[in-house]
């Protein structure tokens, strides 16, 4: 059992994900945040890195595309606000006539550096606050030359995706990758926003980012009534948009040992013809 998003999820082959098995060094609370601090501020370019208020509480996002072009709020994995993410918010800025993507930083400054910090990061998110933290991202967006706003995000963050279609009446559309809320946060059948989905057919996650996860989010998105695709990409595992030489080290780390750049550039271009079509003024 894996505990993601405050669910259990069983994992239907052990050898998929061997992530209690692998040898982990001890959870260091201070430690692994002074590391990780050091990190962001050093990954810090190309981005702006501004503060954003809401209620009584301030936190940090990282903006990076062209002043006034469409908005996209990324959201993180698990892991945090770390080098893939960046990643993918640089290459959304460099999408087709450009987008200006911002990464709201949910954890505050931590990220996990292994998979047992990840895993304590995520299941001490305050997932009502998070949702908040959106619609507080999508407000700055709008209100500094982006006249509209999608949000996407990844495992952790693509859940988080489709429940701000439901629960953030600003925003525009949405792109969701490997992640389906809990029932308890949002329901997709009330989603909003237009919502385009991808997973892995390959996705172990069962419940979450799995195949019937797909298809039950499928019929709960047909149910809403507002337009809507899911894309399943045979022969891939969970986080497979992630490329980069470290990125793909890390799922190999994890025993998700596929390898599809083509896969990846077909989400890359689904997801640009979608925010393109529902983000132009």
């Amino acid at each position: 059992m894996l505990l993601l998003a405050g669910r259990a999820f069983s994992v239907s082959s052990s050898s998929a994900y061997r992530i209690f098995n692998a040898r982990r060094a001890p959870f260091s609370l201070f430690g692994s945040r002074f590391q990780v601090r050091a990190m962001a501020d050093s990954a810090s370019q190309p981005f702006k890195k501004i503060q954003i208020q809401r209620d009584d509480t301030t936190f940090d996002a990282y903006v990076v595309g062209k002043e006034d072009a469409p908005g996209i709020v990324v959201l993180q994995e698990w892991w945090g606000v770390d080098f893939e993410i960046k990643n993918h918010a640089v290459k959304i800025s460099q999408l087709g006539p450009g987008f200006k993507a911002l990464i709201p930083d949910l954890y505050r400054g931590k990220v996990g550096l292994d998979v047992a910090e990840a895993q304590h990061l995520m299941e001490g998110l305050d997932w009502q606050g998070a949702v908040k933290d959106i619609q507080a991202s999508v407000n700055w967006l709008k209100a500094n030359g982006s006249n509209k706003v999608g949000v996407t995000g990844f495992c952790m963050g693509g859940a988080l995706s489709i429940a701000s279609s439901v629960l953030v009446p600003e925003v525009d559309a949405v792109v969701a990758f490997y992640g389906v809320p809990s029932s308890q946060l949002a329901d997709p059948a009330q989603a909003k926003a237009p919502i385009q989905a991808h997973f892995g057919e390959l996705d172990n996650f069962v419940g979450f980012s799995d195949v019937t996860a797909a298809k039950a989010l499928e019929e709960k998105l047909k149910a809403s009534g507002i337009p809507y695709e899911v894309h399943i990409y045979p022969g891939n595992a969970h986080a497979f948009m992630n490329r980069s030489p470290e990125g793909v080290k890390r799922r190999k780390d994890m025993g998700m040992p596929d390898e599809d750049e083509a896969s990846a550039e077909l989400a890359w271009s689904r997801f640009k013809t979608w925010m393109t079509r529902y983000l132009s003024s």
